[in-house]
C-alpha cells in the first residue's frame, strides 16, 4: 500500500465525513485531501496515543520537524502530506498554527474563555478547511477565510458537546471557564459529569454560538467559486448535529456521545454536494 492509499484508509476509518466529502472533489485532488485529513487525524490523536503529556509533545514536535525539513522518516502519512504540501505550495504557517493549537490537548488546564476555544477551533478545524481549499485550487479570499474560520468553530463546538462523556476521562476540559462561571457552575461538577440545570443552560448557550458561526460560514460558502466547495462539505452535518444535541437531555448527553447515524451523515453530505 502506497502512502496516499494508507492515508485514505486512515481517513475512511477515522473521519468518514471527510472521506466522503473528498470523493466529491476532482479526482486529481482526492488523494491530497485524504493526506491532509489523515495528518489532521494523526496530530489530533497525539494526546490519546501516549500515556503522558511529554510523549504527546514529542509527537507534535516530530511533526513540526518532519514538515519543516520535508523528511518523512518512512512515516506513510508524513510522506503523503509532505508531498501534498510541496505539490500545492501549501503555507507552512497553516500547519504550524494547527500543531501549536493541538498542544492544548496535552495540557491539564481548561479553556480559559469562549474566545480561547474559538481561536483553538479556528486554528485546528479551520486550518484544515483552509488547506483543503488551497488544494482545490480555489485561492483563499475573505469569503474563504470567513467560511473556514466560522465553519471550523461551528464544527468544533458541536464536537466538544458531542464528546463530553470522553473529556473528563481524558482529563481534557473544553468547556470554557468564563461560561462555567457565568452559569454558576464549578469546574468539579463539570469534570464529574453531573447533569444540572446550570450545565443545560451553558450547553444551550454554546449551541447558540455554534449556530451563529455556522450561519456565517454558510453565507460565506454560498459566495465561493464551485471549485472550493468540496472543502466545506463536512459542515453539512453540523446543523443537524446541533439540532440533535438540543433534543437530548443533559443527563443523556453526559452518559454517551451523541452521534448522527452513519447513513444520515452520508446523505447530508451527498445532498450538500448535489446542491453545490
Amino acid at each position: 500500500m502506497d502512502a496516499y492509499a494508507h492515508a485514505a484508509d486512515v481517513v475512511r476509518r477515522r473521519d468518514r465525513d471527510r472521506y466522503l466529502a473528498a470523493l466529491f472533489a476532482p479526482k486529481s485532488a482526492r488523494r491530497h485531501l485524504m493526506a491532509l485529513a489523515a495528518f489532521a487525524s494523526e496530530v489530533g490523536r497525539a494526546g490519546e496515543a501516549v500515556r503522558d503529556p511529554m510523549g504527546g509533545a514529542i509527537r507534535l514536535q516530530w511533526w513540526r520537524d518532519a514538515l519543516a525539513a520535508g523528511e518523512a522518516g518512512g512515516h506513510p502519512i508524513a510522506t503523503a502530506v509532505i508531498e501534498t504540501a510541496r505539490a500545492h505550495a501549501l503555507p507552512s504557517a497553516a500547519f504550524e498554527m494547527l500543531l501549536d493549537a493541538r498542544s492544548f490537548d496535552l495540557a491539564d488546564e481548561p479553556m480559559a474563555s469562549l474566545a480561547e476555544l474559538e481561536a483553538y477551533a479556528g486554528a485546528t478545524a479551520g486550518s484544515l478547511i483552509h488547506l483543503d481549499a488551497l488544494v482545490l485550487g480555489a485561492g483563499f479570499d475573505d469569503d474563504g477565510a470567513a467560511a473556514a474560520g466560522h465553519g471550523g468553530v461551528a464544527a468544533t463546538l458541536a464536537a466538544v458537546m458531542r464528546g463530553l462523556p470522553r473529556h473528563p476521562a481524558r482529563g481534557q476540559r473544553y468547556l470554557p471557564d468564563d461560561l462555567v462561571a457565568a452559569h454558576g457552575l464549578d469546574r468539579q461538577t463539570v469534570i464529574a459529569g453531573r447533569a444540572t440545570p446550570e450545565l443545560a443552560a451553558l450547553l444551550a448557550e454554546l449551541r447558540s454560538v455554534a449556530h451563529r458561526h455556522l450561519t456565517a460560514a454558510e453565507i460565506a460558502v454560498a459566495r465561493l467559486a464551485p471549485a472550493a466547495r468540496p472543502a466545506y462539505l463536512p459542515l453539512a452535518v453540523v446543523g443537524p448535529t446541533l439540532d440533535r444535541l438540543e433534543r437530548v437531555a443533559a443527563g443523556d448527553l453526559l452518559a454517551r456521545p451523541v452521534e448522527l447515524p452513519p447513513w444520515r451523515r452520508q446523505w447530508l453530505i451527498w445532498r450538500a454536494a448535489r446542491r453545490r
